[in-house]
Parts: C-alpha cells; structure tokens; sequence
C-alpha cells in the first residue's frame, strides 16, 4: 500500500503563484506515474497534469502554460508549479500515483491523497 502526503495548497490572489507537493512512502518497487487532479464544488474531479517516470508530462488544456509537473525520483515526490492563478483554478487538488509495489507485480497498484484545498481570491 502507498501512503500519499500532500502539501503547499492555500489561498492566494488571482496572478498569483502557489506550488504543491506529494510525496509517496510505502510498499514501492518502481512509481511509474504520478500526477494532480482536481475537483471544484459542484463538479466531477478532473485530470491536472501527470508525468511518466521517464519524465513525459501531460497537461489539461486550462492549465496550459501556466502549470508545471515535475518530480524528484530519488524522494518519490510529485510538485505542481501554478503561476498566474485564476479563480476557475479554486478546487481541491488531488495527488495520484501509479506503483509498481513488488518487481513480481504484474500491475500498477493506484492511490489518492486525501487532497488539498487551493483557493483563488479575484
């Protein structure tokens, strides 16, 4: 089992930037994805962004160009860099990862954190 701790969320002005991380402990053999969703009040959760472990990236379109992914491989740790903030962005943010736990795991074992609320004021 994968324990998933997220932090950096908060409130901040729309323009303004906030970074959040996730870092995963447990039984890991190989983390071959990680990544953020999130869900706003009243909406379904959505795809942020995910990275690959050889470092392939893929970003919803909303966040485009104003989102980074990007990850330490040595710290199994996941960071999302958002910069110039709007309020559409106001959601909890969710980290997710794909584990390989054993090298005799024929699949990818998924988990979530438990969220983390990132407000934008206008």
């Amino acid at each position: 089992q994968v324990q998933l701790v997220e932090s950096g969320g908060g409130l901040v002005q729309a323009g303004g930037s906030l970074r959040l991380s996730c870092a995963a402990s447990g039984t890991i053999f190989r983390i071959n994805a990680m990544g953020w969703y999130r869900q706003a009040p009243g909406k379904q959760r959505e795809l942020v962004a995910t990275i690959t472990s050889g470092g392939n990236t893929n970003y919803a379109d909303p966040v485009k160009g104003r989102f980074t992914i990007s990850r330490d491989n040595a710290k199994n740790t996941v960071y999302l860099q958002m910069n110039n903030l709007k309020s559409e962005d106001t959601a909890v943010y969710y980290c997710h990862s794909w584990v390989r736990p054993y090298a005799s795991s024929a699949v990818d074992v998924t988990d979530w954190g438990p969220g983390n609320q990132v407000t934008v004021s206008s």
